[in-house]
């Protein structure tokens, strides 16, 4: 009895983890295999509900709770793209409306963008006021070199059978599908072609990268960096990857042991990832892994219709937090390479979302009426931004048809 009792705690090994998830992973939003329980993936957490814990509460705002972790945040969150050290009043004016949620990443101005939120929570009782939320940014990028390493001291004909592989995988999940892929940023079509690769590669080379001391010591350096940026002592969500491009890089088992030491040493509280490619697959394989508290997705007019049942099922059933990022990017963008912006989806946000606004407001509008979301996130880039986007919060509206 005791020699089964410890076979059914052993752990599964690297193998047969990443046949099972890779597996349960295929496809657009798919289900997994039948049969397949999250805990056959990982350790399944008992679930329940926290109690609310509110920062900066105000009258003007509405807030939704962010999944399982209780945190009860404004309907519209911070982004970082714009706060530098020489644009810190919109996020100041935003929080005095009751704006409570900061989101940043290294990769932002390289580094600006974190010790720019240190000029603006310089002191104890600010910190008190927000939840602030970083990224482990180079993550992929770094992980894909040391695959790309091994990839390149292999012999021709494993590296052709490699890039086949990666090719099937990327294919059986239609990730490129028109509709569901969207351009957000100059050069995000070809970031996901080394994720791939790594992803055919992790079965037979794992242990050689995601079980590497450096690949581990990275992740804490990272987040140490950041907080020696922002001045603060722990972070409460900590994204990682930042921009995760396929299934295989939430399941990874030396993330969630990286994280957990970090959480014992109080740097952090909760666990996510954000994803702009393959979002609903990604979203779906990081939920089924019972690991993450939290994702921040690319959801919006364009694409929504493939992320509906995975969001549901983040939400309801693994009680994720889920923040939608791109809402209005699908209908604006600042990014002139990628201008003007194709006026079917400004019909289409124009037609589904009654009133005279902006088409990036009604952006924002479209994506809240989803009760499985717990905010947008939005770029305040100065004080007009600011009135604009937080006018948002807490409108209901009723959606015309598509």
């Amino acid at each position: 009895m005791k020699d089964e009792k410890k076979q059914l705690e052993k752990p599964l090994s690297r193998r047969n983890f990443l046949a099972i998830t890779s597996a349960a992973s295929i496809g657009i939003g798919a289900a997994p295999l039948a049969g397949l329980q999250a805990s056959d993936i990982a350790p399944k957490r008992e679930y329940t509900p926290p109690l609310p814990e509110w920062r900066n509460r105000q009258e003007t705002m509405a807030y939704r709770m962010l999944g399982r972790t209780g945190m009860m945040i404004s309907e519209v969150v911070n982004g970082g793209d714009p706060v530098r050290l020489d644009n810190l009043r919109p996020t100041e004016i935003a929080m005095e409306r009751g704006l409570n949620y900061l989101d940043m990443a290294p990769a932002y101005g390289r580094g600006e963008c974190e010790q720019a939120y240190a000029k603006i929570i310089d002191s104890s009782s600010k910190r008190e006021k927000v939840f602030m939320t970083t990224k482990v940014s180079s993550f992929s990028g770094v992980r894909n070199r040391m695959y790309r390493e091994i990839f390149n001291g292999l012999p021709s004909e494993k590296q052709k059978a490699i890039e086949k592989r990666a090719r099937e995988i990327r294919d059986e999940r239609t990730v490129d599908k028109p509709g569901y892929f969207f351009v957000y940023w100059p050069g995000q079509d070809r970031s996901m072609d080394g994720s791939f690769i790594t992803a055919a590669m992790m079965e037979n080379y794992a242990h050689k990268v995601d079980a590497s001391k450096a690949n581990q010591e990275f992740i804490i350096k990272s987040v140490e960096e950041s907080l020696k940026r922002t001045k603060t002592d722990y972070f409460d969500t900590l994204m990682i990857p930042h921009g995760a491009n396929c299934a295989e890089e939430v399941q990874i088992p030396e993330i969630w042991e990286t994280f957990a030491k970090l959480k014992k040493d109080g740097k952090v509280r909760f666990m996510g990832v954000s994803t702009h490619n393959d979002p609903a697959g990604v979203l779906r394989a990081a939920a089924e892994t019972d690991q993450f508290d939290v994702c921040m997705c690319a959801y919006n007019i364009a694409n929504g219709g493939y992320l509906e049942d995975t969001i549901r099922f983040a939400h309801q059933e693994k009680h994720m937090g889920i923040i939608a990022m791109k809402a209005a990017m699908a209908v604006a963008t600042h990014h002139k390479p990628l201008q003007p912006i194709p006026q079917w989806r400004i019909d289409k946000v124009q037609r589904i979302v009654p009133g005279d606004m902006k088409a990036p407001m009604k952006a924002y509008v479209w994506a809240l009426q989803n009760p499985n979301l717990s905010a947008v996130i939005s770029n305040l880039w100065d004080e007009k931004f600011v009135e604009e986007n937080l006018s948002l919060a807490g409108m209901k509206v009723k959606l015309n048809p598509g």
